[in-house]
């Protein structure tokens, strides 16, 4: 389907993983097609290297660690934390091509987020950032769900949340969702989608109702901000209908929660779906966060469940289908195009040089 983007952009930064999910265990996980193996050394640095002894193709995940060397569990062929092989069975002399790849890798936000590009264009200071995931002051709970369809369509999903009021009623859709219009603006320096929905006098759905005690109608502000490949942010704000911030920017009258999506490719049709919320109030209340995590799951598995179908129904169609488009569907086209131009910036002009 030629309106998603099917490649993946690979001098971007992805989350692999969350930190808590990398330790002294070796985690398999492909990204953006590339079989990789997660590890902590002893001194708790998180490592990545390509999940295949470069001898028989054995994956290292399925190996073990000798202090900070994973050891080839076919034939024991021996590997740094850079990818050199250090030991190799039955002579001393080792290949110069015994290395396995290597990738850069940053913990950040409670996230451990892997670079699969070109190595030397790694920046860190360019993975987006969301604070509240273990900050002061917030709560926040997680998850992640395997999403067996490509990722363009969960892109598509989470910058078009009119689709709450249908399939997300009686947790947190509402008639208003649909009716609000949307507001889109493309920072294409910065290649930042911001689509903002403010709603006013509007029913408070059960997600926030229940968590934070309001009774009655609200205000609800839905603010996305969507940065390609990987981090979604959806800054919500819910207070009593009435209640707007201070002239002096004081918003302790509302309650927010930032909703943060990871949206990781594994393979061109299927996708890591890393969830995570956090909150400003009830910090402490294991029952608020225990309500919060069960609705928020059965929110993201009902996109899951709905977003395979229609993965099924793309692979079957006809070459050359022709989707209809509407104002809602905005920030969703700008994400594609961003998209599109961070895969075409990684392909290699005519003269091989990347662009």
């Amino acid at each position: 389907m030629a309106s998603f983007t099917e490649k993946f952009a690979r001098n971007q930064w992805y989350v692999a993983a969350y930190g808590r999910e990398v330790g002294r265990e070796l985690l398999a996980r492909t990204i953006c097609g590339e079989p990789i193996v997660f590890y902590r050394t002893e001194d708790g640095r998180p490592v990545a290297l390509a999940d295949r002894c470069v001898h028989r193709r054995f994956p290292l995940s399925k190996s073990n660690l000798d202090g900070d060397r994973i050891v080839c569990g076919y034939h024991g062929f021996t590997y740094d934390t850079g990818g050199t092989c250090v030991s190799v069975p039955g002579q001393k002399r080792i290949p110069r091509t015994a290395r396995v790849p290597s990738y850069p890798v940053v913990e950040q936000d409670s996230f451990v987020w892997v670079w699969i590009g070109e190595a030397d264009r790694a920046d860190a200071t360019e993975i987006p950032r969301a604070p509240w995931l273990d900050q002061e002051g917030w709560t926040a709970i997680d998850g992640m769900e395997y999403l067996p369809a490509r990722y363009g369509l969960l892109v598509d999903n989470l910058l078009d949340l009119s689709h709450e009021t249908y399939l997300h009623a009686g947790y947190i859709g509402t008639p208003e969702v649909a009716e609000t219009p949307i507001t889109t603006e493309v920072d294409d320096d910065a290649s930042v989608v911001h689509v903002s929905r403010r709603m006013s006098d509007v029913e408070c759905p059960p997600f926030y109702a229940r968590s934070t005690g309001i009774e009655g109608r609200i205000d609800r502000w839905q603010d996305i901000e969507y940065h390609p490949p990987c981090l979604y942010l959806l800054h919500s704000r819910v207070a009593p209908t009435g209640v707007a911030p201070g002239a002096d920017g004081d918003d302790s009258g509302a309650f927010h929660v930032e909703v943060v999506y990871a949206i990781t490719p594994e393979t061109e049709t299927s996708t890591f779906d890393f969830w995570a919320v956090a909150r400003d109030f009830a910090l402490d209340d294991q029952g608020v966060s225990d309500f919060l995590w069960e609705s928020n799951r059965t929110v993201v598995l009902q996109d899951v469940a709905a977003l395979a179908v229609l993965e099924g129904v793309i692979a079957d169609e006809a070459e050359g289908y022709q989707e209809l488009s509407i104002n809602i569907d905005t920030g969703g086209l700008a994400a594609r195009r961003l998209l599109k131009r961070m895969v075409e910036a990684d392909a290699p002009d005519r003269t091989g040089t990347l662009r």
